[in-house]
This record gives structure tokens, sequence and C-alpha cells, in this order.
């Protein structure tokens, strides 16, 4: 079984204007460490190969070798100028060629979302590219190599379903706890693995559907938000607590 994950290196503090990724300033997606946890366990129980790949600058390399410490068999970075300013349509359409390069395979996995854009897009926008089956907020996978029995967890329901591979799943936060890697394994993978970097021209990449050029959306601005916040005591018995609330809420518009 061939298993591609497709992760992120995301930028611990909130930006303040243009989006700098330096190394000290990014991290592995935390929602993607359970997905790369799962690709482990089923590399573990049906024998094959995880291929990790993101799409970054140079620096995303660092958390390409934290998922070959953590066991990954090999990890792809697509770096180039062009990706600069891609949202998530152009990531999407980025992602899929990647994905091509590396094919065949079997399962392809995504975290549920980014910490740093939360969207949570980019994992159903590049199945649908791809014309695979998709199902989010996995929390269980059964079967075989050809059929997969999958829990998804949403809105509070447990719904279960079979797929033929290949298909694409986001992996659910709960779905498995990311194992620690050994201080050998991390210096295997920062000292001595391989990360191969590949660009839009040797996919083969229009660059006009990938960075600020195949983005329909744009970032006009962004600034941080400062909330005043205050505490108010409703008195007296229950009843008459909860007739002001209403009132209050009513009064203020947040309640018709």
């Amino acid at each position: 079984m061939h298993i591609i994950v497709c992760i992120k290196s995301v930028v611990v503090d909130a930006p303040r204007g243009k989006i700098v990724r330096t190394a000290d300033k990014c991290t592995l997606n935390p929602f993607d460490r359970p997905a790369l946890e799962v690709a482990l366990q089923l590399k573990e129980t049906h024998g094959g190969s995880v291929t990790v790949l993101s799409m970054g600058p140079p620096t995303a390399e660092a958390s390409l070798r934290e998922a070959l410490a953590a066991g990954a068999d090999r990890a792809v970075l697509l770096c180039d100028p062009a990706l600069a300013g891609s949202d998530t349509l152009a990531t999407a359409t980025a992602l899929r060629t990647g994905i091509d390069y590396l094919a065949p395979f079997d399962l392809l996995l995504f975290g549920t979302r980014t910490s740093d854009s939360d969207t949570g897009q980019v994992g159903p926008q590049t199945a649908v590219l791809l014309d695979l089956p998709l199902i989010t907020g996995t929390v269980k996978i059964d079967g075989t190599s050809d059929c997969l029995t999958v829990e998804r967890k949403v809105d509070g329901f447990l719904e279960i379903y079979e797929v033929d591979l290949p298909a694409a799943l986001t992996i659910h936060p709960t779905a498995a706890a990311p194992r620690d890697p050994a201080l050998g394994s991390i210096g295997v993978a920062f000292d001595e693995m391989p990360v191969e970097t590949i660009t839009i021209k040797q996919l083969g990449i229009d660059p006009s559907l990938v960075g600020e050029a195949g983005s329909p959306t744009r970032v006009l601005s962004m600034k941080p938000v400062k909330k005043e916040r205050a505490c108010q005591w409703i008195e007296g018995a229950p009843a008459v607590q909860a007739d002001a609330l209403v009132r209050q809420l009513v009064d203020t518009g947040l309640i018709g």
C-alpha cells in the first residue's frame, strides 16, 4: 500500500501583514500529525510505504524531516517562487499535479484543516481535482488494501462507509495520537535522509494556474482584533434572571 500524506509547515505567530515563512516562525501543522500517524499505522498493518508531500518555501523542509523521523519513507517538497500567494484552489491545483507525479498510490490523507488559515478546503478540493472518492472527518479505518471501512464523525453523528481504493480521506484530530520520534531517528532524518525538491516547470504546471495569478481570492489586509469584554451579573430568582437575559438579548439585536 502506497500512502501519500499532504502536510503543511504553518506559521506559529499571528501575521502582521505579509506572511514571511522563516524557520523560527514555522512548524508542522498540528492537524497533520494525526493524519501522518494514521498512515504509519496502516503501513505497519498492510505493509507498503508512506510519502509526505508539502508545498512551500525551503523552510518547509524541516516539517518534512519531522515526518521522516516519525517513520515516513519519502519526502517531497513542491517549491517554486511562482507558488507564492496561492489560495486554497491554487494550492490544490499544485498538489494535484504533485500527487500525479508520485502516482501510483492507494490512499491520500490530509489533516482536517491548518492552524494558520483554518479553511479545511485544500483536502476536499484536491480530491475533487483528482476525481477521487472523499471521506472527511475520519476517526477510524479498517479493512484490506483494496477496500476500507471508514468511520466518520460529524455534527455529533458517527457514519460508517465502505470505500474502494484509491481514495482520499481527511483525518479527524482525535483519530490517532501522534508518536514521538526516537532521538536516533531524528538525527538520521535531519542528517542523512533526502528531501526531494520539485518545481512547477518539472511538473509542467501552467504558472497562470498557481500563485497569485491562479488565486480567485485575495487577502487585502490583516490586523489583530481586540475584543472588549465585561462581566455583568443578573440578580434575582431564576425566572427573573431568564426574563432579564432574554430582554437584554432582544434589545441588543442578538435574537429576534
